[in-house]
């Protein structure tokens, strides 16, 4: 069966002590912007389980928890996957809910909405806390406030103690930012979560990673056309468009495979069932030293510049201030 043969030829990354299980490199995405009905949502991962995703990433923010809970039972019921134990799932702490006593509140209502006893890995979705209670994007900007790592983290490492996840890890943090968190941890972090293309490398970010033994998982691995973060350098890139006609792929294969050659995790989004194929066929296959000269001139930006989490009544005045000047 070819969607059971993606699933055993793709690699995994280990994430913390022995015999906590692998997360799968490729991972399939739920946010959609502009939001789409949560039928849809879970339509197009019940279609994910079938070809062969097992990595999952949703967040509370993304309003796709719910629907991705409900595919997971529908994909038991029809035999598609024998239990919840065959899937690696990801969510996140959204900012009004980054204060301790909100945390373990919080984790318990992404359980309650997946209908799970636990997830795979939690992560805090931006180094910002906002207003508790008000749950809305984009946030006013009156309503940002700083975050305490040492209790939010603290906080974190309780949710994991407790068995409520895996693993527990953080996204869109900066090197200065995850310095911060090892240096008050008990329990670091797994994985950093960010933004990762060939038009945004990320190579300080991802060595600094490597050296603390913090997995970096890729989001908007393809860029990010979205209302939110309007560009679509990647898709359009002519080095990308060259290797992919010489190689007879697609400019997304050649972007997710060599984000697989950076030795990081993927989270890939598309709804579409022929697209969902062509991403899992990525692993027969490697770019040559050439094609990474190649990909080495593209211009580096940034899509998603994190506009939206500064506010000059905040912590982060700037987007220079919310990454640390790796902008």
């Amino acid at each position: 069966m070819a969607e059971m043969s993606q699933v055993l030829a793709m690699p995994k990354i280990s994430l913390g002590p022995a015999g906590c299980k692998g997360m799968p490199v490729l991972g399939f995405g739920t946010t959609s912007d502009p939001p789409v009905e949560a039928e849809i949502t879970k339509l197009a991962v019940l279609q994910a389980i079938e070809v062969g995703y097992r990595h999952f990433d949703t967040a509370s923010q993304y309003n796709t928890e719910q629907p991705l809970g409900e595919a997971i039972i529908e994909a038991i019921n029809k035999g598609l996957i024998k239990s919840r134990e065959e899937l690696f799932i990801t969510s996140k702490l959204w900012c009004s809910d980054a204060h301790a006593p909100l945390v373990l509140p919080a984790v318990q209502k992404t359980l309650q909405n997946l209908k799970m006893d636990y997830i795979d890995l939690y992560l805090i979705h931006w180094p910002v806390s906002s207003k508790p209670g008000i749950y809305e994007y984009p946030i006013k900007k009156e309503d940002f406030l700083p975050m305490d790592f040492k209790a939010v983290w603290a906080a974190m490492e309780e949710c994991q103690k407790l068995g409520l996840t895996k693993s527990i890890g953080v996204s869109n943090f900066s090197c200065q930012k995850l310095t911060e968190i090892l240096s008050i941890a008990k329990i670091p972090p797994a994985v950093n979560q960010v933004e990762v293309n060939p038009c945004w490398r990320q190579e300080k970010l991802i060595d600094f990673c490597m050296e603390n033994e913090i997995a970096v998982v890729a989001y908007s691995p393809l860029g990010a056309a979205g209302i939110f973060c309007g560009t679509n350098r990647v898709m359009e890139s002519d080095y990308l468009r060259d290797i992919a006609e010489y190689r007879g792929k697609t400019v997304a294969q050649v972007s997710l495979r060599w984000a697989l050659e950076q030795c990081i995790g993927v989270v890939a989004k598309s709804f579409n069932k022929e697209r969902m194929i062509e991403n899992l066929e990525i692993f027969d296959w490697k770019l040559n030293i050439e094609e990474h000269k190649k990909i080495i001139m593209i211009l580096q930006a940034r899509a998603c510049l994190g506009i939206d989490y500064t506010s000059p009544y905040g912590p982060y005045k700037t987007i220079d201030d919310l990454w640390d000047g790796d902008v």
